[in-house]
């Protein structure tokens, strides 16, 4: 499967990698940041996913569809709307676009794949770019 092109906020990638530095185990996140296009917030696609947006994807294989907000690790515990960019499914939903689908390393050595239906809503679309 052909990898999609990612577009990611400077502001998001500078946070990311800060958190990344206490968490070396998330290579496969630390290799979609490396090949991503970067961008200022206020140039950002409006239905590409970023942080704090809130995303409607499904998972292939599943008629389940999921509306979930992507997350810093710290706002992810106890609120099950949310999903932290640090697990699995929300390093595979950072910088796609609408109608892009991407596989991505899962729990156990399964691979699961996940396609972006909508960005409910965005901070950078809502004029929000220092959130």
């Amino acid at each position: 499967m052909k990898q999609p092109h990612l577009v990611i906020s400077s502001l998001d990638l500078d946070r990311i990698e800060q958190l990344l530095g206490n968490h070396p185990q998330h290579l496969a996140l630390q290799e979609e940041l490396d090949r991503a296009e970067i961008r200022e917030p206020a140039d950002m696609p409006p239905d590409v996913v970023t942080m704090n947006s809130k995303v409607r994807f499904k998972m292939q294989n599943s008629s389940n569809e999921f509306c979930l907000t992507l997350v810093y690790p710290r706002d992810a515990k106890g609120d099950e709307s949310n999903i932290s960019v640090l697990a699995p499914v929300g390093s595979a939903l950072l910088g796609l676009k609408v109608g892009d689908s991407i596989a991505w390393p899962g729990p156990a050595g399964r691979t699961i794949e996940v396609e972006i239906l909508e960005v409910v809503y965005q901070p950078e679309r809502a004029g929000e770019l220092h959130r």
